[in-house]
């Protein structure tokens, strides 16, 4: 079953969004420890700014991971075929 660059897209942005609202917590609890005391605002902005990245590093891994997963398929096929 493939899944469609749409599909793949909604996927990620669902699982980022999760990922965005642990981000905020741990960094409220993480930073002050190291001497960070980001206000509210720039805890966000910092967040949203790894959250972007994310989103667009499992998009980009997921879909070549799908093109090889496919190109294994038709190279096993063309194999057990021949």
């Amino acid at each position: 079953m493939n899944q469609t660059r749409l599909g793949s897209l909604i996927e990620a942005l669902m699982n980022v969004a999760i990922g965005l609202m642990v981000s905020i917590v741990a960094n409220a609890l993480v930073f002050p420890r190291f001497g960070f005391a980001p206000s509210l605002g720039e805890n966000v902005a910092i967040s949203m700014i790894y959250t972007a990245i994310s989103i667009a590093r499992q998009y980009v891994l997921r879909r070549w991971f799908n093109a090889r997963l496919q190109r294994a398929a038709a190279r096993l096929a063309e194999a057990v075929s021949a």
